[in-house]
């Protein structure tokens, strides 16, 4: 899977041990999830406003959220369903979809968690990769199972829950 990762914060770097970590999980949960196509997706780092826009402008909402995914892939079923224009004709990956974090939502809701930074944001793009993988939250069940997935993953890379 190639992930790119893009920086839009205008005043905070972040760390390439942090970049590392974000894009880890994203891999960790396209291969737990036996994605069964070579893929790629992209990761933007944001601020609270820049998500706001968005968030107003494609779901209506006017507030900043943490995380926004933009997935291109239909699933039927829990399977994907490719069709030939979403695959590369020179690299033969399936481009997944867009998600997008705001790095300033994720520094508060460590905070009000209590637990790191690094923890947040890993759990941020991997709740976005489910998404781009078919996944919702929109019954109960279907919260309960991603977020199950969620957790898994996430324990699985050392980062627990407080």
């Amino acid at each position: 899977m190639k992930l790119t990762i893009y920086n839009q914060l205008k005043s905070q770097e972040i760390s390439s041990e942090i970049r590392r970590l974000i894009e880890k999980a994203v891999k960790l949960c396209v291969k737990k999830e036996d994605f069964p196509y070579p893929c790629e997706a992209s990761v933007t780092l944001t601020d609270n406003e820049s998500i706001k826009e968005l968030n107003l402008e494609y779901r209506g909402i006017d507030k900043a959220t943490d995380v926004l995914s933009f997935p291109l892939i239909e699933y039927l079923n829990g399977k994907p369903q490719i069709q030939p224009v979403d695959t590369d004709p020179d690299s033969g990956r399936v481009f997944l979809g867009d998600i997008i974090i705001s790095v300033e939502k994720a520094f508060e809701q460590a905070q009000s968690y209590g637990h790191s930074v690094e923890r947040e944001l890993s759990f941020l793009a991997v709740h976005g990769v489910l998404h781009l993988l078919g996944y919702d939250h929109e019954t109960e069940a279907d919260e309960k199972l991603m977020f199950s997935l969620q957790e898994d993953i996430l324990n699985e890379m050392g980062l627990f829950r407080k």
